[in-house]
């Protein structure tokens, strides 16, 4: 017979410990106040937006009367493939490179490390500007989907590359010294052993960097502009859906629409995760 034990027991027992039971409560309370908050926008959002979801929100074209989303939708996707195709190499080769490959307690990677996690804070006005003087102007490429995809890569780069090291080091020593132990060599133990072990803190780290590409406003403003149609190439502007909604409610004529795109995008947020966490799963039992 199993003993359980219920939450009046546990209450007492942390009657016994006034600093513990402080502590549980304000846990409580912490998780009980971001559990509403996060209720009440996403109840706000659709409450606000569902109603104006009509027909012409999902035009091809986009014009004064309709406000469409479609083309706000498919700049998300090709920036999102873009910045990912760029970055994900480049945080996962660095991140096995520290981990892997560089001595540990070397000094050139605290000082990586240190930069990796200083540009994580850095405010995303501050690469938007960047990538406006460097991409945009000095390059010659204007406002363009290609300057934009390569200013969010740069933003990016960061979490992926630090989410990347820490799924590595969460791999067990033993995990390694078994494939040098059957006669394994170095690139093969890492890409065959260590990366795919790795898999699900991996896609966390992409799963919240397509977040931040989804949500992005201020940087892709400075770089791949706000013209409300799909370009003909990567090298033409283009909106995204985030941004979208900001010009929608910065005019203040399409407020409706702004709270109808908010729904979309929240919705797109959702798929996405969804469906990388699915993948994480096929992957891990694998």
């Amino acid at each position: 017979m199993v003993n359980k034990t219920t939450i009046g027991d546990k209450f007492r027992t942390y009657l016994k410990h006034p600093g513990s039971l402080v502590v549980m409560l304000l846990v409580m309370l912490a998780a009980i106040i971001t559990f509403a908050v996060l209720i009440f926008l996403i109840a706000y959002i659709l409450i606000n937006g569902v109603p104006h979801i009509t027909p012409s929100l999902f035009s091809l074209e986009y014009s004064s009367e309709n406000a469409s989303v479609v083309p706000a939708f498919v700049n998300t996707i090709i920036m999102t493939l873009l910045s990912l195709i760029i970055a994900v190499p480049f945080g996962i080769f660095s991140a096995i490179f520290l981990v892997e490959y560089a001595k540990r307690g070397n000094k050139f990677v605290e000082v990586i490390r240190l930069t990796t996690e200083t540009l994580q804070g850095i405010p995303s006005i501050v690469y938007g500007l960047f990538g406006m003087l460097f991409f945009v102007n000095t390059l010659g490429w204007g406002f363009s989907l290609l300057a934009g995809a390569f200013t969010i890569a740069i933003m990016i780069l960061p979490l992926i590359m630090r989410t990347t090291e820490e799924a590595l080091k969460a791999v067990p020593d033993s995990y390694r010294e078994g494939s040098f132990g059957l006669g394994a060599g170095k690139l093969r133990t890492v890409f065959r052993i260590v990366l795919p072990s790795a898999i699900p803190g991996v896609l966390a780290g992409v799963i919240l960097a397509i977040g931040r590409i989804v949500g992005e406003t201020a940087a892709l403003m400075y770089t791949s502009g706000t013209v409300a149609q799909i370009p003909d190439s990567i090298m033409g502007s283009g909106r995204t859906l985030a941004l979208h909604m900001y010009v929608l409610s910065s005019e203040g004529l399409y407020m409706d629409q702004a709270y109808a795109t908010a729904v979309i995008l929240l919705v797109l947020v959702v798929g996405i995760n969804a469906l990388s966490s699915f993948i994480a799963r096929k992957l891990t039992k694998a």
